[in-house]
């Protein structure tokens, strides 16, 4: 029997195969992957790596815990993984961590897990919301390629990943995260592009 992640990305394929299967469906799908690769640091290859990582993950989080699964946001970039969101018990928690480092490409875990005991709910909407309006702003401003950042939201903390092509254009982005209302904290894990980390 399938498992259900493979199931997912199995499905995925078959629709962008569809998609892909029409002059215009083709023309667009191409040019958008070819936009995307060609604008980021990571190579092509690095790229593929990381969507594999968090597909791996993901899957053996379902398979751990389904609460867990889902409260859980994943993402890779260069198999720098980074965890974020909010679980109910120190025992995930750890767990998620472990189960990131099982997966055949990863290099790095940073733990960004919250602990919630109490049961209360969370504002995820807003969280929601703050990513959307910082993607929204990296995307307009020219001096920044925002192609080459994740932007994750928990508690109105903003955590950032990727590579950025100087130190001006890091802080650039921090203070667009600074400058979203009800944002409380922002977290850098950016890299410069000319790190010696990234050559690893």
């Amino acid at each position: 029997m399938m498992r259900p992640f493979r199931m997912i990305g199995t499905l995925v394929l078959i629709a962008l195969g569809t998609a892909a299967c029409t002059p215009i469906g083709a023309a667009v799908g191409a040019a958008a992957t070819a936009g995307t690769v060609a604008a980021q640091e990571r190579s092509t290859e690095k790229a593929i790596s990381d969507s594999q990582i968090v597909l791996g993950i993901n899957e053996s989080l379902f398979q751990y815990d389904i609460e867990t699964f889902r409260k859980v946001s994943v993402t890779s970039h260069e198999g720098r993984v980074l965890l974020n969101g909010v679980v109910k018990t120190e025992e995930a928690r750890g767990q998620a961590v472990r189960l990131s480092w099982q997966v055949a490409g990863v290099r790095e875990v940073i733990n960004e897990l919250e602990v919630n005991t109490s049961g209360d709910l969370l504002d995820s909407a807003n969280d929601v919301w703050i990513s959307t309006q910082l993607r929204s702003k990296l995307l307009f401003d020219g001096e920044v390629t925002s192609v080459n950042y994740a932007v994750n939201t928990t508690n109105a903390n903003v955590y950032l990943l990727g590579i950025g092509q100087n130190q001006e254009e890091v802080n650039r982005v921090i203070a667009h995260a600074r400058d979203v209302p009800y944002v409380r904290r922002v977290v850098s894990y950016v890299v410069l592009k000319d790190d010696p980390s990234r050559l690893q």
